[in-house]
């Protein structure tokens, strides 16, 4: 494939890091996320699980995923993560078909915090297993 696109191979390893993939895969989460926190009722999508679990996942796969992102910058990634957390609850106190509580804040802290711990602790066994 090389010979034949040349330039295509290029721009494909140009763009298509695993630091780019991963980078994309942590904004898009957040953008669903965020999607599935202010939308209509009838819009969001719904798991066949307790609501409590469905939030702590979905923040605890977003936190694993800005944790796999950006692993150099976890704080910020952990700022990132529960700043978003408490500011998509208190934006749906701005829809009068939602609701924002302190419990599902502190859900989704949690999970964040859960996910962005155990993606930080891949990468580094990651990076001690590459080293060796």
């Amino acid at each position: 494939m090389g010979r034949l696109f040349p330039r295509l191979c290029l721009v494909y390893d140009a763009c298509m890091s695993l630091k780019t993939i991963t980078r994309a895969v942590a904004w898009l989460l957040l953008g669903a996320i965020t999607f599935a926190t202010v939308s209509p009722l009838g819009l969001r999508p719904r798991l066949d699980v307790p609501i409590s679990l469905e939030r702590a996942a979905a923040f605890g796969l977003l936190g694993l995923a800005f944790a796999a992102a950006y692993p150099k910058r976890i704080w910020s990634a952990l700022g990132l993560v529960l700043f978003a957390a408490i500011g998509l609850e208190l934006l749906q106190n701005v829809r009068p078909d939602r609701h924002g509580r302190e419990l599902d804040a502190v859900v989704k802290i949690g999970g964040a915090s859960v996910g962005l711990a155990v993606g930080w602790l891949i990468v580094k066994i990651a990076d001690r297993k590459r080293r060796t």
